[in-house]
């Protein structure tokens, strides 16, 4: 095992350096024959030893580098706690999710839409770095999953079950499902958790809304169904109430989209959940350094040789130069 690779590339740089002198000696004995009758080479010659001194010297460094680095292996990569989000779903799971309404040609049933945007919502964030609440609400709220981090739980419970049945009949008590919300997250890290609101908005009270933690940083309140036709329901019609939503969501200090016809914007799923990354500088180990190291120096000595040869001098091998002048 290699354990000093700094000292070993010193050494090489010392004796290339020796080799640079011997061979430069030689040249000059020879320099008519090398760069022609005024036997000067161009300018940039004279920097041609220090770079391969520097490119073997490199070399021998990252070789020996990834001599004294461990096999690495590949195994899923931990999460630092403090880099775990927490996404707190609360879906509007009441009857009126059943009226096929939405989507652009109007013929979704609203859960399913709920489904899908909530679906492109998990494909554009770190998923693994996410860890999953789902809260049921009608005349209740109920707490289905909490902080999960397998995804396809929470998405077989979107995916079209009717949890409605798990709630006695009755009018959408949204604000509870917030209040749950804010108990589940209470706990959790200052700034650590984004809850997102599915409703139509439907039977939606305009007091009673909850107060959220500090563990809270944002609020996404999506609204899905037709907003301007509705579809009776029980004597009523039902129709996605965005004016009761924009409400909610600026009370909460949160961002209201409606979601009917339009995929949340990226920008504002990456304002709602963004984690702090380390640059690519930062993640790079030994490793990669060592790597980088050979790939340079070995391709700097192989094109040596072919740019000597083209750029070394500026006296042409065979040429007369008062037939060129000429």
């Amino acid at each position: 095992m290699v354990s000093n690779p700094e000292i070993l590339a010193l050494v090489a740089l010392v004796i290339t350096a020796a080799t640079e002198m011997i061979h430069a000696r030689r040249i000059k004995a020879i320099s008519t024959l090398s760069f022609g009758p005024s036997a000067v080479p161009s300018s940039w010659y004279r920097i041609v030893p220090t770079m391969r001194c520097l490119a073997i010297a490199l070399i021998i460094w990252g070789l020996t580098s990834l001599l004294g680095i461990q096999p690495k292996i590949h195994k899923a990569k931990a999460v630092d706690p403090n880099e775990i989000r927490h996404i707190v779903i609360v879906l509007d799971v009441s009857p009126s999710m059943k009226i096929q309404d939405a989507g652009t040609e109007g013929n979704k049933i609203r859960s399913k839409r709920a489904f899908e945007l909530m679906e492109s919502f998990f494909k554009r964030v770190r998923i693994e770095q996410m860890r999953l609440s789902l809260i049921a609400v009608y005349n209740g709220a109920k707490p289905v999953v909490v902080d999960t981090k397998d995804p396809e739980v929470v998405r077989n419970f979107l995916d079209g079950m009717d949890m409605y049945t798990a709630f006695e009949t009755g009018k959408t008590h949204l604000f509870d499902g917030l209040e749950l919300a804010a108990n589940i997250s209470n706990e959790w890290r200052n700034d650590s958790t984004t809850v997102v609101l599915l409703s139509d908005g439907d039977t939606v009270p305009s007091v009673g809304i909850p107060k959220m933690p500090r563990s809270v940083s944002g609020i996404l309140v999506i609204g899905i169904g037709n907003p301007a036709k509705g579809t009776f329901l029980d004597g009523k019609n039902s129709k996605q109430d965005a004016s009761t939503l924009r409400q909610i969501a600026l009370r909460l200090n949160g961002t209201y989209h409606d979601g009917n016809v339009k995929h949340i914007p990226s920008e504002t799923i990456t304002s709602l959940v963004s984690v702090d990354e380390k640059s690519v500088l930062d993640q790079m180990t030994r490793r990669e350094y060592a790597l980088i190291a050979i790939g340079s120096s070995s391709t700097i000595l192989a094109i040596l040789p072919f740019l000597l040869n083209a750029f070394g001098t500026r006296w042409s091998a065979g040429i007369n130069e008062k037939i060129k002048r000429e």
